[in-house]
């Protein structure tokens, strides 16, 4: 039984923030100044096995990460999408692409950045360590920090609603 008190099977796109919540809040910074990023492998794999059971999966981001793509497309994710100042257009062109209505979205966010598209679909999801006002307005608070499983919690829940986590013998490697 699922801990998120919504309908998953009919999640069909789930967007995810990158910092904060596919990484750390915390972002070590380089000798010459690059933002680094840390990525959570269980994240992956679940992020790489919804993808193969067909979830569209997307990343809209304020962050200026272009190795995030590399990151993400040997996981099954095309549509990464960064610099986004503010989050809601881009989500509705998404959506619009998809044919995806509300209640079909899932977005994971943690900071007010995130509200205005965390209010717009039918499932919003907070890291544990989101902001206060984006815990606010979730529908789903994970037990799981950003960087530290957040991702891997919310699609094994939508994949087991579906009856597709660990379903078939290739569910058990990449």
């Amino acid at each position: 039984m699922s801990a998120i008190n919504y309908k998953l099977s009919l999640i069909k796109g789930i967007v995810f923030d990158i910092d904060g919540v596919l990484s750390p809040s915390t972002i070590p910074i380089a000798k010459d100044g690059t933002l680094l990023r840390m990525a959570n492998v269980k994240d992956g794999f679940a992020i790489r096995l919804a993808a193969k059971r067909g979830l569209k999966i997307a990343i809209i981001s304020g962050a200026d990460a272009y190795y995030m793509k590399n990151r993400m497309a040997p996981l099954g994710v095309k549509d990464v999408y960064l610099n986004i100042s503010e989050k809601l257009p881009t989500l509705r062109e998404w959506m619009r692409i998809n044919s995806f209505s509300s209640e079909e979205v899932a977005f994971v966010g943690d900071e007010v950045t995130d509200i205005p598209p965390m209010t717009h679909i039918g499932l919003s999801v907070a890291p544990a360590d989101a902001a206060t006002d984006v815990k606010s307005i979730a529908s789903y608070i994970s037990p799981f920090k950003g960087g530290d499983g957040v991702a891997r919690d919310l699609l094994e829940q939508i994949l087991k609603a579906k009856r597709l986590w660990l379903d078939t013998d290739d569910s058990y490697h990449w």
